[in-house]
Order: C-alpha cells, then sequence, then structure tokens
C-alpha cells in the first residue's frame, strides 16, 4: 500500500502493488467420512502451526497455537457458510500454506489467505475477508489481481489493475522497521478523528497525481505531503521525525504507522546510515516488488 493508508477505509483512492513473496496454497480431499481438516501452515518452507479440525462440531482436536487455530477456525467455518462445495459432506481436507516471507514483514498473509481459500471454495474474496477479517479490502484485490491496482472501497468497491514501474524505481528503497504494527489498532485510532469528505478527496486527488509522477524529486515531494498531512490529522510524528531525523531523502510511511516497511530513495551511503539506526533490512524495489 504506497497510499492513502487509514483513509482508504473511507474510500480514499489506494496505489497498492504486489510484492514477490507471496502465499502458496495447497490441497488433497480424501473420502474418508470422518470430516476432518489437516491444516499445516509452513514459514518459509519451515513448520509453523498444525491443526486438526472436526467441522461437523467445529472444534479443535489438535493444534500447537490455539490462538492461531482459533482464527483460522474461525475463517474456515466462515467459508463453510459461504460456499456451496467445500466443507459440505464427511470429505477430509489436508491444507498446506506456506508463507514465502517472515510473519512480521507485514506483506499481506492475511490477504493472501483470504484470496487463496476463497479460489478454493469457489467464494468472493472480499466477502471472506470483510466477515473475517475487516479492513479496505484494497490488499484482496492485489492478491486477487497480481498486479497494481488502483482501489475505492466507497460509495462501491471499485478497482482496475494498472502498470506501475515509475522510471526512478531503481532509486527506490523499502526499509523494514524490525517489527510488525497492528493495523486494527491504528484503523481505530483514524476513526476516533472528526474526518470530512474533503480530506478523502484529498487523498485521492494525490495518490492520482502520484501514479502520473515523471520524476523523482516531485515523487519525493509529494510523498512527504502525504504523510505530513495525515501526521497532523493522526496527531502523531512521522516515521522520520521518529527514527531518522537526519535523512537527506523522504521516508514515507505504508501501511499502518509505526511498524512494517517504510518507502524511501538512495542517497550517499544509504546502507550505511540506516545500519548506524538500527535498520539493516533493506531492499531495493526490484527485489520486493512484482
Amino acid at each position: 500500500m504506497l497510499t492513502s493508508e487509514y483513509v482508504a477505509v473511507d474510500g480514499a483512492l489506494v496505489l497498492a502493488v504486489p510484492t514477490k513473496p507471496g502465499q502458496e496454497f495447497f490441497y488433497t480431499e480424501t473420502g474418508d467420512q470422518r470430516a476432518l481438516i489437516f491444516w499445516d501452515a509452513d514459514h518459509q518452507n519451515l513448520p509453523w502451526l498444525k491443526i486438526v479440525i472436526d467441522y461437523r462440531k467445529w472444534q479443535i482436536i489438535e493444534t500447537n497455537n490455539v490462538r492461531a487455530a482459533e482464527f483460522i477456525l474461525k475463517v474456515l467455518k466462515n467459508v463453510q457458510s459461504l460456499s456451496v462445495t467445500q466443507l459440505k459432506s464427511d470429505t477430509s481436507y489436508h491444507i498446506r500454506t506456506n508463507l514465502q516471507f517472515p510473519p512480521d514483514f507485514g506483506l499481506g498473509s492475511s490477504s493472501t489467505l483470504m484470496n487463496n481459500l476463497a479460489e478454493w471454495a469457489n467464494i468472493d474474496a472480499f466477502t471472506l475477508n470483510e466477515i473475517s477479517l475487516g479492513g479496505s479490502g484494497y490488499d484482496v484485490a492485489v492478491a486477487k489481481e497480481k498486479s497494481a491496482v488502483l482501489y475505492s472501497r466507497f460509495p462501491e468497491r471499485r478497482y482496475e489493475k494498472i502498470d506501475f514501474q515509475p522510471h526512478f524505481r531503481d532509486q527506490l528503497l523499502f526499509i523494514h522497521l524490525n517489527q510488525k504494527q497492528d493495523s486494527r489498532e491504528g484503523i481505530s485510532h483514524y476513526r476516533s478523528k472528526p474526518r470530512s469528505a474533503e480530506m478523502i478527496d484529498f487523498y485521492t486527488d494525490l495518490t492520482k497525481t502520484i501514479v502520473d509522477c515523471t520524476s523523482l524529486e516531485m515523487f519525493a515531494d509529494l510523498m512527504t505531503i502525504h504523510e505530513q498531512k495525515l501526521s497532523n490529522f493522526l496527531q502523531v510524528p512521522t516515521v522520520k521525525e521518529k527514527y531518522f531525523q537526519n535523512c537527506p531523502s523522504f521516508v514515507k510511511s505504508l501501511g499502518a504507522w509505526g511498524g512494517d516497511f517504510v518507502l524511501t530513495s538512495k542517497f550517499g551511503d544509504y546502507k550505511d546510515y540506516f545500519k548506524k539506526q538500527g535498520f539493516t533490512k533493506v531492499f531495493d524495489w526490484s527485489e520486493l516488488i512484482n
């Protein structure tokens, strides 16, 4: 999510791009009349979560992580309620997912799961996401299209695939802030503030200008405007004020403020600069974006 974080939930136009690492989904079905779901979730091909669910009684029979298992059970119950084919008989399912990036990267582990389950069950991914997680749904659009998109939620959901490959993209960087931020908490804080139609229109127009931007200098200025206006509204310091006060480039929050990734551009000995600030996970645009 490059633009309109938070204001997306009120319908501001979002520019979002897909990442190269995603989430794989594999399944097999067995007509054994046991009505069990064997769920195996891996992180970068290493076992992380194991669950066995009886989907007749919707009981967790076995797991190594109760909290995560309860979330998966809730989502699968939603899948059952929406699907006309899956989880309807006594067939058993062996489902394996593999997250191709560290879970604290915040690159869409939940939205890619919603999309994968929706494709498997032949249901609407946006509906599944809405009843399971909430949020604007922009990340589901990216997962569905596997492309950069322009997305808006209100007054009705609309999105379009675009080819967003700015010619200065080799000068852009993503910096991981060494922590994951709870987006629901951030949205709750945003919703506690008085919003206006003018602000939504401002970010929609700003997003359109960013998409059409032809120079790094203009892009940097627009991202700075985006960050500062939202900082003033949220009454929260910008990420540059918090971590990178003497950085010679713009620094733009991506998604929930305070965690996950930020966007910036190259300058001098940028690797050494970010390392000294305690941030060693630095990625070129081409390393992360599809």
